[in-house]
């Protein structure tokens, strides 16, 4: 995940969950140890689009669906998966053997946070580290097959703040999937997001 996505996902995440759609560039500059140029430079593109609002050292979350969407499409999912393989075990199973530390994306983030899927699913996707990555491979060998266990880099900026793992990252996370039930559960995120 660029400097610039960290930034969005923060706004985000901190006006989807938080309702806070104001922000000042120092403190997001400040917060993550960035320059105030790297935080000016992040809101270009949706300051163009009309997404964020910029007056002076302010800015303000206009459109969250805009950023949403802008953040999604810019996305390089695929990139940030380290590892893959088959598991013949059923999702479930798979995520109950994950080591701790990980943090579930994508289904299964959805599935524990609500308590509920809008689909059946047969991959499993998680944001792991190195210690976490080792212990995956042990649990998770590489065996021929189509993959279904799936692990991405962990960011370790959006961890410290919480924001693996939130609808904002959920959201991405379908959008670059292209399983016929992402859609689903895409659908009824965006519900739960949009109109809350």
């Amino acid at each position: 995940m660029s400097k610039k996505e960290l930034i969005w996902l923060e706004i985000l995440s901190q006006a989807i969950d938080d309702k806070k759609f104001d922000f000042t560039q120092k403190a997001m500059a400040e917060k993550f140890g960035l320059s105030l140029s790297t935080v000016f430079n992040a809101l270009k593109i949706p300051r163009q689009l009309g997404a964020v609002k910029v007056t002076g050292r302010n800015f303000s979350l206009a459109d969250t669906e805009k950023l949403l969407y802008l953040w999604a499409t810019q996305r390089n999912f695929k990139k940030e998966i380290i590892y893959e393989t088959y598991s013949p075990l059923g999702p479930k199973e798979s995520e109950g053997l994950m080591p701790a530390g990980i943090i579930f994306a994508a289904y299964s983030a959805y599935a524990q946070k609500y308590n509920d899927a809008p689909a059946d699913y047969d991959k499993v996707y998680v944001y792991a580290g190195s210690e976490e990555l080792a212990e995956i491979k042990n649990r998770f060998p590489k065996q021929p097959g189509s993959p279904n266990v799936f692990v991405l880099k962990k960011n370790e900026l959006a961890e410290k703040y919480k924001l693996a793992g939130s609808d904002a990252q959920m959201f991405c996370d379908f959008w670059n999937l292209s399983d016929w039930y992402a859609k689903e559960f895409l659908k009824k995120l965006k519900e739960k997001i949009l109109n809350q």
